[in-house]
């Protein structure tokens, strides 16, 4: 069953247009083949998100962001746990989520799911699925979801692997969100308040959090010089 699961998402992978970007198709085929109102891939090092390899609509893409900006969600939880992360009704009132969950549902999402992007020892970050309504995860839903985690984990690292060293590959970056304001912003402040990088975008997001703000917009105002942590 696996293996043709497998065969199926290599298919529709494949048999896109030449227009598509290899990323975004990823994305794209995700959301369709696991039936969910929207897919994204985040990648994580550590304890930071690099950011958004990919999303599939403009939910799935403020899905990411808000995970970037509070730090909290499906597919933080899925990549320092490795393992999914399963969230049928994102109202309810026990959420793990106090800062996530009411706004990616007042964004439009009900029930969200974070699967770890893993090859071998290698943790590369989470897929993230939303759906409009509230619900669990079927059988064959949450298999498809396992292997296409797989997939897009081996595929992120094909992408890369034609990088030069220490560079971001061109299909990657081309089209993604990857925060690299936010880098910047969290040495600029760490200057500014003499403390380490991970106390800097801490401050940052707390900033951001505060002020109902997203952390790129935060950081965006600290580089252009318009903001200043003393």
């Amino acid at each position: 069953m696996a293996g043709d699961r497998l065969m199926h998402i290599v298919a529709r992978l494949s048999s896109g247009g030449d227009d598509r970007h290899e990323a975004a198709r990823l994305c794209e085929v995700t959301a369709d083949v696991s039936m969910m109102s929207g897919a994204g891939i985040m990648l994580m090092a550590g304890d930071v998100q690099q950011g958004s390899v990919c999303s599939s609509n403009p939910v799935s893409a403020l899905i990411e962001e808000l995970q970037y900006t509070l730090g909290e969600g499906p597919c933080v939880d899925a990549y320092h746990s490795d393992r999914p992360v399963l969230e049928p009704d994102l109202a309810r009132a026990d959420t793990p989520w106090l800062a996530f969950a009411p706004a990616a549902t007042d964004a439009g999402a009900r029930a969200i799911f974070g699967f770890p992007l893993q090859v071998g020892a290698v943790r590369l970050g989470a897929l993230n699925l939303y759906r409009d309504r509230p619900g669990p995860l079927s059988d064959d839903q949450f298999a498809d979801s396992l292997v296409l985690a797989s997939v897009a984990a081996r595929a992120v690292l094909t992408m890369q692997a034609h990088a030069a060293p220490g560079d971001l590959a061109a299909e990657l970056e081309d089209g993604a969100n990857f925060r690299f304001v936010v880098h910047q912003a969290s040495g600029m402040v760490a200057v500014q308040l003499g403390v380490s990088v991970s106390e800097a975008l801490a401050r940052l997001r707390a900033h951001a959090f505060a002020n109902d703000r997203l952390l790129a917009e935060v950081a965006e105002a600290v580089v252009s010089r318009t903001l200043r942590f003393r």
